[in-house]
């Protein structure tokens, strides 16, 4: 297998778009995600449009140790990692003291444990071979605190932080890592997460054009895409300015399920 692209969650939204464009550049893939069906029916496509090899494993990273499994036996199958994407993820909505803990602690450990540790295990090899790109899908909640879905922005806060952190230390082995910052996507993330009725979704940006932009991002090897201009100038330069409490009132408000 040659240019091998690795992605989690890559059974639908913005995974299985970063799996076509990938597939699309004659890259060969690894894909992972819960769902066997999804995931032999994706590869199937690929194969078929366009002749690449693609490697399928069924896993649930939101099981402690998952990804180092998941590691081991992609070494058994004797292939290099040239690009990590790690993309799953969960959300969730409600205020955190009533939502159930064990719903927020396996988002914790999905978001930010199991994507901690496949990229340590996998960063090993691309330290050997000097060359390797990774690609984080963050969001721009991780650029602000969030009511409703407390937790989620929380981990999301982590994976910019320990992008940037990451980018920063290996930059003189060769390896570039960018954190992929949309804002709503339609991608079913706002029905798994219970916010179907809420009008953060109203006018979501569709799930290809996020992953191209963050497929794109990712080649020049920059830091961190924010893939809406509008949103990217309020993050940058207005929400700065206002005080915590409106910020933190505002997002209530915009998540708010009706």
């Amino acid at each position: 297998m040659k240019n091998v692209a690795l992605i989690t969650g890559a059974s639908g939204g913005i995974g299985l778009e970063l799996a076509k464009i990938h597939a699309s550049k004659s890259g060969d893939l690894i894909l992972v995600a819960r769902r066997k069906e999804e995931l032999e029916q994706l590869a199937g496509v690929l194969r078929t449009e366009f002749g690449v090899k693609v490697l399928i494993f069924p896993v649930d990273l939101m099981v402690p140790h998952s990804a180092a499994k998941l590691y081991a036996q992609i070494k058994e199958e004797g292939v290099e990692i040239d690009i990590l994407i790690n993309n799953a993820g969960l959300g969730g909505y409600g205020k955190f003291h009533e939502r159930e803990l064990n719903r927020e602690l396996d988002m914790i450990q999905l978001n930010i444990t199991s994507l901690t540790e496949l990229t340590h295990l996998v960063v090993q090899d691309m330290i050997k071979r000097k060359k390797g790109k990774i690609l984080h899908t963050a969001s721009t909640a991780g650029m602000l605190p969030g009511p409703l879905q407390t937790v989620y922005y929380a981990t999301k806060a982590f994976v910019l932080s320990f992008s940037q952190g990451t980018a920063h230390e290996l930059k003189k082995q060769g390896i570039t890592v960018t954190a992929l910052c949309p804002g709503p996507v339609q991608t079913g993330f706002e029905n798994a997460a219970g916010m179907a009725g809420s009008g953060l979704f109203k006018n979501a940006a569709s799930a290809y054009s996020t992953a191209k932009k963050g497929y794109a991002a990712m080649e020049k090897g920059k830091l961190v895409v924010i893939t809406d201009r509008l949103l990217a100038f309020g993050l940058n330069w207005l929400v700065p300015l206002l005080p915590r409490k409106m910020v933190l009132s505002a997002v209530e408000k915009m998540q708010t399920v009706k």
